[in-house]
């Protein structure tokens, strides 16, 4: 299993150096990494430190992107479930170059879909605004659609076309990851808003997750200040990976689905459907979040080991 890390810089890294400074925060990583995910109230007892101070020390964490949290409903109102986003974190003095010859990377901007349909309530968005009519399904087929950092529909898919760039240079592929932003979307918001996402590449179904809500607490870290803070804000980034022994989500493994599976070596492109079906047993949309919104400023990412 590949481990997840963090390269910073001291230009661009001082938040995440902060949040590292308070050793109550460096023992709350450490349990995480040993133990796995965890609510606040078992961290907080296993560490002898008071709720509220666990508390606060979490939302520092999750502001730096340090660990992830989900809401989940427990026999009284819900609790904050927390995991770690990385194994490693790396300090560099040295400006981070390219060394991996056997990753091929490619970047796929949200609104760069080959195709799509979808339902209302939808929209679309750029950094500067919205694209065309909300609600509209039609706004979808727009050439202003390239433009898209965040999109969002309650039911129906998007389907993305990325190059097989290592059939092309004549390589084996190893493993497949795919990680992008998400949540899923409700009018307004609501942290309590499960939705099954469904993700299949080259028509295979590789994972369904669940999304546990529609976040807009707080102002995504790179959503555009004009973007109302009931809209939706951010989501969580995740990692669909697949390799020679299954489907993993986050580095758990969820399914049998393998890369023999995906036929990859007998296509030129590797296509990747993102979708909500109707017979989804929690039909609660989905936003995309893309550059300019959302906390990890990126495009859809498609990683090819060889």
């Amino acid at each position: 299993m590949s481990k997840r890390y963090m390269l910073i810089t001291p230009e661009n890294g001082i938040d995440i150096l902060k949040s590292l400074a308070a050793p109550a925060r460096l023992s709350i990583l450490t349990l995480l990494n040993k133990q796995g995910p965890m609510n606040v109230n078992d961290i907080a007892d296993v560490l002898g430190l008071p709720q509220s101070s666990t508390s606060t020390h979490v939302n520092s964490l999750e502001k730096a992107g340090l660990i992830e949290t989900e809401s989940q409903k427990a026999k009284k109102g819900s609790q904050k479930i927390c995991r770690t986003a990385y194994d490693e974190v790396v300090l560099s003095f040295k400006e981070p170059k390219q060394t991996d010859q056997n990753l091929i990377e490619v970047a796929m901007p949200v609104g760069l879909y080959s195709g799509c349909d979808t339902t209302a309530p939808c929209g679309l968005c750029s950094s500067e605004g919205i694209i065309g009519f909300l609600d509209s399904p039609d706004t979808f087929h727009s050439p202003e659609r390239m433009k898209a950092g965040l999109l969002w529909f309650t039911k129906g898919y998007v389907r993305y076309q990325f190059p097989n760039n290592a059939r092309i240079a004549g390589k084996e592929i190893k493993e497949l990851e795919l990680v992008l932003e998400l949540s899923s979307e409700v009018p307004g918001t609501s942290d309590d808003w499960p939705s099954d996402i469904n993700i299949s590449i080259n028509d295979k179904l590789i994972a369904v997750w669940t999304a546990p809500g529609d976040y807009g607490d707080r102002r995504g870290k790179y959503t555009p200040d004009w973007w109302k803070l009931a809209g939706s804000q951010y989501g969580h980034l995740k990692s669909f990976r697949v390799t020679a022994d299954g489907t993993y989500v986050d580095g758990m493994r969820v399914s049998d689905i393998t890369l023999s599976d995906l036929e990859l070596d007998d296509h030129r492109s590797i296509r990747v459907r993102i979708a909500v079906p109707d017979e989804a047993k929690n039909p609660g949309g989905l936003n995309i979040f893309g550059r300019g919104f959302g906390n990890y400023d990126q495009d859809i990412v498609l990683r090819l080991r060889t």
